[in-house]
């Protein structure tokens, strides 16, 4: 630990999603503007705050360990995040914790280090950077447009956690987005519960296709995740078809067969996805299509999961995840009959990816040929590693570049593509 002289030291360790990322970032932007350093490790560490997550069990399970381990190597600490609705289960295993918080509790977390470590006066501190302290790469950020959820999915309790859905207001976006294209960010990946449902609550007429024509004018690249198909996207594919906005789109449809959908409650389940996926393409050819789909869910039959590999043959998805389906707790899901054994369900996982692998090898042996611009993320032994147009940062696959060890972090570069694989590309150099 650290005198009491020296500049109060917090950790921070932020799991789960991207948008909990987001939050581990606003934090240490405050802490970091009182005076606090930023500590890498237990030992160094004053406090340590643990942003969890509750999502699924397994999730729940890894910030329990995570809890634990930051009790036994440092003792103080601050827990936060979307475990933190459980108080009283965290305080029976742990009665030792400084500050338990909910999801999205900025200030309350801050308070709670005010409580432990006071902050200190300091006028030779570190000035914090314009665009605050990011916990991802110089070259790319995630930009967070709103909170919570209105949809009532019976596998999920992001609802419960997080609240209704809340934009953020347009132009409170639009400070932070320049703020962090002028400090060097090349892409924004826009992020929230329900992307395409942004505006909806703030009634001045303020929707998505909006926000993201705003964001275009930025001349960085801009990533659209978590877009619900709800007609209005239409709009946001012509955006990219024009050039305006990535030719990217995160849809999470979940599963494909309608009784399925029905069990799930998920919203729009009668929405013809393979008409507009079709449509979408129509408008914009190299539009790059990721999702996310949940096998093993409770009624699942074999009928329901042989439609869903139909329709993903149809569909012909560029970015694939796929989750086994867990109990919650909480989630309406786990009440539901039909729970379909575990065995079963690894099995059928192994199915899908397998499916799912030949259709992405498919579409990116196509690539082969051409030039992309591929912006640099980092190196291995051998080869320069990017991303391309059609490729989020660690959900999707990358760019192999043999020639390319010259290169910086963060260049944007064209690549000529001279093979695949299931999930990655290899290339060259363009010549000068």
């Amino acid at each position: 630990m650290n005198d009491k002289n020296s500049q109060p030291q917090v950790g921070i360790i932020s799991l789960g999603c991207s948008k909990a990322l987001v939050d581990s970032e606003r934090i240490l932007t405050k802490l970091a503007a009182e005076g606090y350093a930023i500590s890498n490790s237990y030992e160094g560490a004053d406090v340590v705050i643990v942003n969890t997550c509750g999502f699924i069990d397994s999730a729940r399970a890894e910030s329990m360990d995570t809890i634990s381990e930051a009790m036994n190597e440092n003792g103080r600490v601050i827990v936060t995040g979307c475990l933190g609705i459980n108080e009283d289960e965290l305080r029976k295993t742990h009665p030792g914790i400084l500050a338990v918080t909910g999801a999205h509790s900025y200030e309350q977390v801050v308070s709670a280090v005010h409580d432990a470590l006071p902050p200190t006066s300091n006028p030779f501190v570190d000035l914090v950077p314009e665009a605050g302290i990011k916990l991802t790469p110089r070259h790319y950020a995630y930009l967070k447009i709103s909170e919570g959820c209105n949809h009532k999915c019976r596998f999920c309790i992001i609802p419960s956690i997080r609240g209704k859905h809340v934009s953020r207001p347009i132009d409170e976006i639009m400070r932070e987005a320049e703020t962090l294209a002028r400090s060097g960010v090349k892409e924004l990946l826009v992020i929230s519960q329900d992307t395409s449902a942004y505006g909806v609550d703030l009634g001045d007429g303020v929707k998505i296709q909006e926000l993201a024509e705003r964001l275009g004018e930025l001349g960085i690249w801009i990533r659209m995740h978590y877009v619900y198909p709800y007609p209005h996207v239409d709009g946001l594919v012509e955006l990219m078809a024009d050039g305006k906005i990535l030719p990217y789109i995160d849809v999470p449809f979940q599963h494909a067969s309608p009784s399925v959908l029905k069990a799930m409650a998920r919203p729009a389940h009668q929405e013809k996805s393979l008409g507009r996926i079709k449509k979408w393409r129509d408008i914009c050819p190299d539009l790059t299509i990721r999702s996310t789909f949940i096998v093993g869910f409770p009624g699942e039959t074999v009928k329901d999961f042989e439609f869903m590999l139909d329709w993903l043959e149809e569909a012909e998805l560029d970015r694939v995840g796929c989750f086994k389906y867990e109990n919650v707790k909480g989630a309406p899901a786990a009440d539901l009959p039909g729970h379909v054994d575990q065995e079963e369900i690894d099995a059928r996982w192994e199915q899908f990816m397998e499916v799912q692998q030949d259709i992405s090898a498919k579409r990116l042996v196509k690539k082969i040929g051409r030039s992309i611009d591929v912006l640099i993320d980092g190196f291995d032994e051998q080869s320069a590693i990017g991303r391309s147009k059609a490729d989020s940062p660690e959900v999707d696959g990358v760019v192999y570049i043999e020639d390319g060890a010259h290169l910086s972090t963060g260049d944007m570069v064209s690549v000529k593509i001279t093979g695949s694989d299931e999930y990655d590309l290899y290339g060259e150099l363009e010549s000068k």
